[in-house]
Order: structure tokens, then sequence, then C-alpha cells
């Protein structure tokens, strides 16, 4: 079978590498893709924003399968072109793509079918959200409604820092994902990504993941896509993941069907495990970045078999094999991350890092000039690693990281933390 990759992170590159190893993949062709797809797939040239363009290619060049990464063109509606066309994609339609693309709509299905999250109002103007946000007090949380690249959530210490965060968004400063804003109550507890996919009915349990959102050690700094995961997440017990299914994951996949748009994909929650029980922070409708890249260093099963099976209505005959081994990724990065980075400083000694027992580097921000790698954005490599247990596999990955030569790159040194301190 031949397949089409679409996208050119890390998250991509976790999925090229799992694609490649089944034996039903007669040939992966990916676009825009980066060098180390490179390695796994065919790059083509293709505008992945020209939907028309998508299928024509698809068409030419027999794809029986779409796999899309990223969100934006699952968001603007790239499966419904392909279904059109009668081509088999990974990832939702444009209508269920909105439980990613508005925080609103998902805050709006949660309350209608009793789906545990935080309390919350929207708003489409800055007085009445000024006005509510007065009225609750500090800390909440403003996330403006729509897709903002990881910088639509401002978590507000301050009433003061809530109001200025409101005045950025209406002020156009996410563009249009800030025209309408949502207030959310402050939540404590620990967080996890648990990943489910979903054929719109049937729903298959796909592992999950603990990421550190902060750019500095000690979970201080700015936010960032993510500076490291690890999975399993030992805070995620059985009976938690039962609960979760049960409460949330379940409940949404049957009301997505009863609207209308059912839901087929990879299901994304972000949970927050408060005292009250877990609670839906947000739903990506994507594998998450890095949380992808140690799912699928896990992963035993037949990646494509499986989201085949997705995309066709057939999981309830699907399984998916996980190792007992735990995974961990290291983000390595652009000095100045989450900021402006410059690009194009040289990476050298991927190789050697990627030759330590356990490990594979994903790349993310790269680019190929001749035979030299360069840096190409934020976040720039994944080193990722499986060991059995976490402190052998978070030993590992830094044990390659210190292999990488890219005096221009840093990364947290405490990934894991929490879940080795606890064990």
């Amino acid at each position: 079978m031949n397949v089409l990759l679409i996208g050119s992170g890390g998250r991509e590159h976790a999925l090229a590498w799992k694609l490649s190893q089944s034996p039903r993949l007669t040939k992966l062709y990916a676009a825009p893709g980066n060098p180390g797809i490179a390695q796994h797939a065919e790059i083509v040239a293709l505008d992945v924003n020209d939907p028309p363009a998508v299928v024509r290619f698809c068409e030419a060049e027999q794809i029986g399968l779409v796999v899309v990464g990223p969100e934006v063109p699952l968001v603007e509606g790239l499966v419904d072109e392909l279904e059109a066309a009668q081509i088999p994609a990974f990832g939702p339609t444009k209508a269920a793509a909105q439980l990613e693309g508005s925080k609103a709509y998902t805050k709006e299905l949660c309350a209608t079918y009793d789906i545990p999250t935080a309390r919350h109002r929207s708003f489409v103007e800055a007085a009445g959200a000024k006005a509510y946000v007065r009225q609750q007090g500090a800390p909440i949380v403003v996330k403006a409604d729509g897709l903002a690249a990881g910088k639509g959530v401002v978590v507000a210490m301050t009433v003061a820092e809530a109001e200025e965060a409101i005045d950025m968004m209406f002020a156009g400063g996410l563009g249009l994902a800030g025209t309408n804003v949502v207030i959310e109550e402050f939540m404590t507890g620990e967080e996890v990504s648990y990943f489910c996919l979903v054929d719109g009915e049937n729903v298959l349990p796909f592992g999950s993941a603990q990421d550190h959102k902060r750019a500095y050690e000690g979970d201080e700094g700015p936010n960032t896509g993510g500076m490291g995961a690890y999975s399993p997440a030992p805070v995620f017990t059985p009976d938690l993941e039962e609960r979760v299914l049960k409460e949330i994951v379940h409940p949404t996949a049957q009301a997505m069907s009863a609207l209308g748009n059912p839901f087929r994909g990879v299901l994304y929650a972000g949970l927050m495990l408060t005292p009250d029980g877990p609670k839906l922070v947000e739903y990506n409708v994507r594998f998450g970045d890095p949380e992808c890249q140690v799912l699928m260093r896990r992963l035993q099963s037949d990646l494509l078999e499986i989201l085949l099976a997705t995309a066709n209505g057939a999981l309830g005959q699907a399984q998916a094999e996980w190792s007992d081994d735990p995974a961990i990724t290291i983000v390595m990065a652009t000095r100045g991350y989450p900021g402006d980075v410059d690009k194009g400083s040289e990476i050298r000694a991927v190789e050697a890092a990627n030759a330590v027992e356990g490990v594979t580097v994903f790349q993310a921000g790269t680019k190929a000039d001749g035979e030299t790698l360069r840096a190409w954005g934020g976040r720039v490599l994944n080193v990722t690693a499986s060991g059995k247990t976490l402190k052998e596999a978070r030993e590992r990955a830094y044990e390659a990281v210190d292999q990488v030569d890219w005096p221009e790159g840093f990364c947290r040194r405490d990934i894991g933390w929490r879940a080795l301190a606890s064990n």
C-alpha cells in the first residue's frame, strides 16, 4: 500500500519511522517532510494547503491512506476533500476537528453532555470578559478560542494579568484565534495526556504520557510546545483510565455521532487529575508533539494496520500491543526558544546519538544543506529512548544528548523528574 504522510515535525518523523516498519507498506511519501523523515519516505513537493493538489497527487500515485499529522490541515478540512474523492484518510473532518479548532465548541459540548471540565464562560468582547474575571478572581485561565500555535493559553495569577491577556487577544495579538475568548477556572492537580483512536463508533485506548511545557528546569520559564515527555504516565492508574473512558472519551465520541459529526482519528485528551476526579482541560485532534515520539517508541503493533482500521471504521477488531518498557524524549531546542531564534546553526554527530542503546533521534526543526544538517526552528531534535525502567531510559536519552555536537542548542536536564521522584 502507498501512504502519504502530511507534516514536517518530530511527530511526523516518529510516525514515518513506525509506518516504515509495516509489512503492508509499499511506498511512503511525505509532504513537506524534513531530513529525518526523508530517511523513511520520499519527500514530495506538494502544497499541503492546496487540497485539490493533494487529491490529484493521491490519485496519480494510488495512495491507499493519507495520514494527516498537524492540526491546521484538519481544522481547514483536508480530510473532507480526501473523503469526497474516496481517498481513505486518518484524521477527523472539519466539523469533527472543531474539538480542537474551537475551545468554545468543546466547552459547550461538555456542558450539554455532562462531561467533567473546568467551569467556564465564553466572550466575544473584552468588557464582559474582564467583568467576569473580576467577579471570579485569580488565578484564572484565559484561552483564545481558535488555533494559536500553542500560544493561546494564559494562566493568569492576578486579575491584572488576566485583563492584559484579554486585551491582547481582542486586540488581534493572536489573529482570528482571539476573536472569541474562553475564561476558565484554574484547576489544580497533575496533568496527563491520554490518547484514544476513534472510528466514529469504536474507541481504542492508545496510551498515556506526561509532558513538560515550561522551558526551564523545575518547570520554570515560559510555556513552550513541550520540552520533553515520558510514557506511560505512572500516575494514570487503570482505575483512572477506566473512569476517563466512561466519563469523558466515550460520551464525547457518542456526542459527536449524535450531532452528525462522527469523530475518526486520534482523540487526545488533556486531563487534569483534580481532587474531584479527572477533568478535561482540552481536546486535540492529532497526536501530541512530543508525546507521539514516546508512544511510537513503545508501540509494538503495526501502526499502518491500526490507522487504516480507524479510517475504515474497523477499530472493533483492532488491538494495540505495547512494550512494558517506558520511553522518554528530550527536546533539544535552539537557544532563545520559545522566543525568536536564529536559524541555520550546524548540528553534528546525530549519528553518534542514534548509536546509543535504546535511542532514536527524531528530527523536528531541521533542514539539509548538502551533507550538513542545520537547525531551522525552535524545537529541533527529539532524543527518544526506552529502557527497562524510566530511570534507565532517561540515562540513555541524556547520554545520547551529550553525543550531539550543537553549541547553539539547549535542553532541560530534568525531564521525568515528577515520575522518578514518586518511585
